[in-house]
């Protein structure tokens, strides 16, 4: 559960390409053990925050603190080491189609421990039990369902035991039901392993189901806007903008 207690800072954060500004002036903060959605509409910057947040893109200006260590001014080293401490989800599930589902969640396993063959098939077993997909493990992703492939992403990113588990449109192209399936799953996680957890999404069901805690970025102003419990947002937030995006779900596109 959510402990008053900074996992993630980031403090005037502004990330760009170029001359470009894709985001300025982000101050927030993620509790530990909370599950952090980072929304808005079509084009406001959602994934390459997120890239900022786990060590794929660096910002512009500003800093990101992860427990405490500034991730962009720490070295190169410390840096790394950090993310053996990340986990990410990537929308597509970014799975080798050549490998089961066993070799894909014990690649990075292999990579980063010393453990025999057996070792490693018996963790990623565990990993795969952990996302319900016991009995899984020598089938190819393109022998299982979309929801499927989701789960086994989730697994793979749990390879590590991260502390920071972060997931990028987790539903997106998922049916309704598989979505809410998935949505449990990411709770059930967090209770089990009390990661911190940072979601880019759009799904409204998923956002109200979730979310302790979010911010909603704005493409015209190119910041965020509202920060708070989304269910509260909804009812209280007066920026017509975030009251829109909380109030017409069908109508939003992924950014």
């Amino acid at each position: 559960m959510p402990q008053e207690t900074p996992a993630i800072i980031t403090k005037n954060l502004e990330i760009a390409y170029g001359d470009t500004v894709i985001q300025r002036d982000l101050n927030f903060t993620v509790n530990r053990g909370e599950i952090f959605v980072l929304m808005g509409g079509s084009g406001c910057g959602k994934t390459t925050v997120m890239r900022c947040l786990t060590g794929l893109k660096a910002p512009a200006k500003g800093q990101v603190f992860l427990d405490g260590v500034s991730l962009w001014e720490a070295g190169q080293a410390v840096r790394d080491e950090m993310a053996h401490h990340i986990g990410i989800v990537y929308q597509s599930g970014a799975l080798w189609s050549s490998m089961t589902l066993a070799e894909n969640v014990g690649l990075p396993l292999g990579e980063f421990y010393d453990l025999s063959a057996q070792e490693i098939r018996e963790l990623a077993s565990l990993k795969l039990a952990l996302v319900g997909l016991s009995g899984f493990e020598d089938y190819y992703p393109s022998e299982i369902s979309g929801g499927m492939r989701k789960r086994a992403g989730v697994a793979r990113a749990l390879a590590l035991d991260p502390e920071y588990l972060f997931f990028d449109e987790p539903s997106a192209g998922l049916d309704p039901v598989t979505s809410s399936l998935l949505d449990d799953l990411i709770v059930e996680l967090r209770d089990s392993l009390g990661a911190t957890m940072i979601l880019v999404t759009h799904e409204l069901p998923s956002i109200f189901s979730v979310a302790d805690n979010c911010v909603y970025l704005d493409a015209e102003t190119r910041t965020m806007i509202a920060s708070g419990d989304p269910r509260r947002l909804k009812t209280e937030c007066e920026d017509p903008k975030v009251h829109a995006f909380l109030t017409r779900g069908g109508k939003n596109k992924t950014g």
